[in-house]
């Protein structure tokens, strides 16, 4: 609120705070408050630095993870598809953010390609079950 109040609402630092929120809030198992928190920050950093940024990437992976880990395959691939094509045309295939993204899209291909829940998920939702009984 405070960057928001300096910078104002569309600045890419106000983008920046919102994600910064979204990840705690995800962390403490809040995604349902998460997910418009990533997807308010991405709309800032597109409009701001464009569609094509490398930072619009970041935003949309960061979205795509969410929605991942809540096993909306179909809503993360082609957040993850447009991420990595914006990566891979800005930076290069071989950048280490490019590889990051790549890893992310091959992860959720393969969760598709298979019929077994993914142990990561579960794992994920255990660690979040314990997490808001020690806060209680």
């Amino acid at each position: 609120a405070i960057r928001e109040r300096a910078l104002g609402p569309e600045h890419p630092d106000t983008a920046t705070s919102l994600t910064n929120l979204a990840v705690l809030l995800h962390a403490q198992g809040d995604d349902a408050a998460a997910r418009p928190l990533f997807e308010r920050a991405l709309a800032i950093v597109e409009r701001a630095l464009g569609p094509e940024h490398p930072a619009t990437a970041t935003s949309l992976n960061n979205l795509a993870g969410l929605l991942y880990q809540q096993g909306d395959y179909a809503a993360a691939r082609p957040l993850y598809e447009r991420a990595l094509a914006i990566l891979e045309q800005r930076l290069g295939s071989e950048h280490p953010h490019t590889q990051i993204v790549r890893q992310h899209l091959q992860r959720l291909l393969r969760q598709l390609g298979g019929s077994r829940p993914s142990i990561w998920r579960f794992i994920v939702q255990l660690v979040r079950r314990i997490m808001r009984r020690l806060l209680q």
